[in-house]
């Protein structure tokens, strides 16, 4: 399970850079627009926090602290800064992956995300799903905004 994970995060995280380097104009990543209300910047943001949170600060144990307003609310930072976060994050993604052993799968995740704790499998899916989720917003973003 381990292994497809870590092949799901790091194939989906490429692909958030290749949505990011498909926009005709950097300009275009921050565009909100209607009821559009989060930029694909903004989304990518999001993603890079979410992991870092959680994979990073739970199990690659990272001194990682999020600040989550910020995700939303910060604009125009450069592509390149984006995509130098994502590559960051795949190698923080790696990492606390390999560091879950078999005995750890069936337990916990180390930290609670939600009201109750969490199993170790039930939250990496659901953090592969959120990833995969808001991926999708972004290819949308970027074909219908850019």
């Amino acid at each position: 399970m381990i292994d497809t994970l870590k092949w799901l995060f790091k194939r989906d995280l490429e692909k958030l850079k290749t949505e990011l380097q498909q926009y005709q104009s950097e300009a275009h990543i921050w565009i909100v627009e209607k009821s559009i209300s989060n930029s694909a910047g903004n989304l990518c943001l999001h993603l890079v926090g979410n992991l870092n949170a959680f994979i990073g600060a739970g199990l690659a144990k990272t001194s990682y602290v999020r600040q989550r307003d910020l995700e939303f609310s910060s604009t125009n930072i450069p592509l390149s800064t984006l995509l130098q976060q994502i590559d960051d994050t795949i190698v923080v993604v790696e990492n606390g992956l390999n560091n879950v052993t078999q005995e750890q799968l069936s337990g916990d995740f180390p930290i609670v995300i939600w009201d109750k704790p969490t199993g170790m499998e039930h939250t990496l899916i659901l953090l592969a799903t959120h990833l995969n989720y808001h991926l999708g917003q972004i290819n949308y973003h970027r074909r219908l905004l850019d």
